[in-house]
């Protein structure tokens, strides 16, 4: 019997994909993640189907099936290569592949990709129970598009390096800024009142590669710290592309202690929504 299930999770310009094995024991065995870019989602899926296989030596006969998720899923009708193919909800993606990662059996899991979707997830019995609570049209896209048209730049790896030498007190208004050094009702006087509230004329083109990456990080932060409120949990898993971008996680890092919450940024984070799809339970 064929023991080896592949999901594979479809974007806009990348396709993520991975394998899970089952050992003798019962127990799955993660086969190592990949993405491969393509603007077609067709050649995209095939791709990072071939790369995948070739690169585990995996042959057809050693597939059980396939999972798809993500809205470049649709181009696949029925089968690939004679694989069944079985879609499965990105939201339901993300919160399974969330709580696989973290080892969490409850959380609040925020898949941050080009917007952001937050869900509530929770293991019940052999299975999973995940509520979509809603999201923001914040996220990689806002900070790939703000910088774009602010600074010139459209890559994540010059919008890190350049946020590294960024001072946001050239950017952001914050309470101490308000409260002037005098306590305002116990809060951190290090938080922010206003993002780009007080751009200042010498602000440099790190500084607000900084402040970009700012917004998007507190403005996710903070809906994730309203809904984990709401159901009364602490634990916040971050999931996708964002997660791998420094100045992003270093606000999620210096958030938590504030709000009594602890956001959780696992190992392979950025694939979590396809590792759900590959988990899922029909």
């Amino acid at each position: 019997m064929n023991r080896t299930v592949i999901g594979i999770d479809v974007g806009g310009t990348t396709t993520k994909i991975v394998g899970f094995r089952q050992k003798k024991n019962g127990e799955q065995e993660l086969i190592a993640p990949q993405f491969v870019r393509a603007t077609d989602p067709l050649t995209s899926i095939y791709g990072a189907f071939g790369k995948f296989t070739a690169e585990n030596n995996l042959t057809l006969a050693d597939i059980d099936r396939i999972m798809m998720t993500g809205a470049g899923s649709v181009y696949v009708k029925d089968e690939i290569y004679n694989l069944p193919c079985s879609p499965v909800p990105e939201f339901t993606s993300s919160g399974v592949g969330g709580l696989y990662l973290s080892g969490l059996d409850e959380a609040i899991v925020v898949s941050m990709g080009t917007g952001t979707a937050i869900n509530h997830a929770k293991r019940v019995g052999d299975g999973h129970e995940i509520k979509y609570l809603g999201g923001t049209g914040v996220g990689g896209g806002t900070l790939i598009g703000l910088s774009r048209k602010l600074i010139g730049v459209d890559t994540i790896e010059h919008i890190e390096k350049l946020a590294a030498d960024g001072d946001l007190a050239n950017i952001d208004l914050r309470i101490k800024d308000i409260a002037q050094n005098r306590s305002y009702h116990g809060i951190n006087e290090n938080l922010t009142a206003a993002n780009f509230g007080k751009v200042s004329d010498m602000a440099t083109n790190a500084d607000l590669a900084l402040g970009i990456s700012n917004l998007v990080a507190e403005t996710i932060a903070m809906m994730s710290i309203f809904a984990a409120r709401s159901y009364n949990i602490r634990d916040i898993v971050l999931i996708g592309n964002l997660t791998t971008i420094e100045p992003i996680r270093n606000v999620f890092e210096s958030l938590g202690d504030s709000f009594d919450v602890r956001f959780v940024i696992p190992e392979n984070a950025q694939f979590g929504t396809v590792i759900g799809a590959a988990l899922h339970k029909e």
